[in-house]
């Protein structure tokens, strides 16, 4: 964080520079006449993508592959905030760069967008069996809300039609095709929902079991799932105690859970060592907020992933 702070402080005067240096409407040079469109992670990016199509200009900040807890923005990052005209973002701990580089931003100029500010959030919970978080330096424990907001596909309904909103404002000419375009993918999200109410509905479990951090909160709670997991969504841990390997080890063999899962991006160190004990097998739950290189290149998003969580979680249930 020091480290962000020491470089937006010396990006201040080329932020100045910059905006003085763009036009009376604030804009950079941007001979196509779209709107500039940029967010922070995936889901967003996605979203926004199948609202605008090719109308408007839209980035990704965090590049494909990587982990969204670590990434720092750089200064043509910086620049791309400071002039572009929608910001989405997801509003959390992890993101604590934005609010600096939001003091620096015309606010009259660019939207931004907040994914904790469209659905209600929920505090991260530390449930049986999972590792402890660390207190913080004043000896107090860090209340964070969970910020995976869009593994419920309900709520990837209402920020698909928040952002659509903000899209509108800004683009009023091609606000009719849009809205057309949120329409029918919001249609998407409802029909991905009802095939995971479905799927819960008839399954014969109900508690899957994460050996990894959990970013699911949302996901299970809109289907009434029960979870065990090592790590909550945003731990910075990645060591667990034997605790908690123990704990998750009875947990599979005593309700004999067919598989236990990892997450995107992940070593899977927990998931192996839960393995070496059980009977289970181990599959991948993905929490959409990131892609790797090849899966944006074939044009997987995040209805494919989710489409890909459903059957894992059909076979991990049954």
């Amino acid at each position: 964080m020091k480290k962000i702070i020491s470089v937006l402080l010396a990006l201040s005067l080329v932020l100045t520079l910059f905006a003085a240096c763009s036009n009376k409407q604030g804009k950079t040079d941007n001979s196509d006449g779209k709107i500039k469109i940029i967010t922070t992670i995936f889901p967003p990016y996605d979203f926004t993508k199948n609202i605008v199509s090719d109308k408007a200009d839209v980035k990704m900040l965090l590049p494909l592959g990587s982990e969204s807890h670590s990434f720092e923005p750089g200064t043509q990052d910086i620049l791309s905030i400071q002039s572009c005209d929608i910001f989405i973002c997801i509003g959390g701990e992890s993101e604590k760069w934005v609010e600096k580089v939001l003091d620096s931003v015309d606010s009259k100029k660019v939207k931004v967008i907040s994914l904790l500010d469209i659905v209600d959030p929920k505090e991260e919970e530390i449930v049986e069996g999972m590792e402890e978080e660390k207190e913080d330096e004043e000896g107090g424990a860090v209340i964070e809300y969970d910020e995976h907001v869009w593994t419920s596909p309900v709520n990837a309904a209402k920020i698909t039609q928040a952002i659509c909103d903000a899209v509108c404002e800004k683009d009023s000419a091609n606000a009719e095709a849009y809205k057309q375009n949120a329409a029918s993918y919001i249609e998407k999200l409802n029909s991905l929902d009802k095939a995971f109410r479905d799927m819960v509905s008839s399954s014969k479990r109900d508690r899957i079991v994460v050996a990894d951090r959990f970013p699911f909160r949302y996901l299970c709670d809109e289907y009434g799932l029960k979870y065990s997991a090592a790590f909550a969504g945003c731990s910075a841990s990645t060591d667990p105690s034997a605790n908690t390997v123990k704990y998750l080890i009875n947990k599979v063999n005593d309700e004999k859970i067919p598989v236990i899962f990892y997450i995107e991006f992940s070593q899977q160190t927990v998931a192996n060592t839960v393995l070496q004990s059980t009977k289970a097998k181990a599959l991948e739950l993905h929490s959409c907020h990131n892609v790797s290189k090849e899966d944006f290149d074939n044009g997987v998003g995040y209805i494919e992933l989710m489409n890909r969580n459903l059957e894992a979680l059909r076979e991990a249930l049954n």
